[in-house]
């Protein structure tokens, strides 16, 4: 196999925009988890935007071809948590909710730019500015997922009952990497994710559009 051949054609642009989207994504739910009192993101350095205390080398290559990844996961100790749950609730929330805003941000200055003199701007500033809203989108929604090891997972386990709760995470532990692979391999994770991205994109959109035209 030809690896060129298989590589994206705008991997200029996917680069930057992966990046963005798992720096975001891990370093908040580093900061939740120090500012709820655990010190073990501070000692492990991943309190900082740098991409290169966030990336996985293999997770980053494989989202880039297949769109399946991962960042380097943020090691953490709920022990320090004054509520376990609630604290393990918050961080697992953090990563999906910082990549949801930074694509409103994106969003904004996409509207900004179509809005008021593109032609001013390199036609690169937008493809870029869609490429990191669209990612940030995609791992937001897809961390979301009820499957382990992913956010959603960990935002179930500290919603349900402790007695189901349990019953999930030992069951997951023993077979929920395998359910993730076999969504992602028979297609039913794109089939999840496509409609409600689309769903989200068109309602963030109009939102914007209506914000930043009422102030221009």
């Amino acid at each position: 196999m030809d690896l060129l051949n298989i590589l994206p054609d705008n991997l200029i642009f996917v680069i930057p925009s992966l990046l963005l989207a798992l720096t975001v994504h891990e370093f908040a739910h580093a900061w939740v988890s120090y500012r709820l009192g655990d010190p073990t993101p501070k000692y492990q350095g991943r309190l900082t935007l740098n991409p290169l205390a966030h990336i996985d080398p293999l997770g980053l290559v494989m989202l880039m071809l297949f769109r399946f990844g991962w960042g380097k996961p943020v090691e953490i100790d709920p022990r320090h948590y004054r509520n376990r749950r609630q604290g393990v609730l918050l961080v697992s929330l953090a990563g999906p909710g910082a990549n949801i805003i930074t694509a409103f941000v994106l969003m904004v200055g996409y509207a900004v730019w179509s809005l008021t003199a593109p032609g001013f701007v390199p036609e690169f500033v937008p493809q870029l500015l869609g490429m990191a809203l669209m990612y940030n989108i995609l791992i937001a929604l897809f961390n979301m997922l009820p499957v382990p090891p992913l956010d959603g997972s960990k935002v179930l386990a500290s919603i349900l009952p402790p007695k189901y709760s349990y019953q999930f995470q030992s069951f997951a532990q023993q077979w929920g990497l395998f359910i993730l692979l076999a969504l992602i391999a028979t297609g039913l994770t794109g089939r999840i994710l496509t409609p409600l991205s689309n769903l989200l994109l068109t309602g963030m959109a109009r939102l914007v559009y209506t914000l930043v035209g009422l102030v221009l």
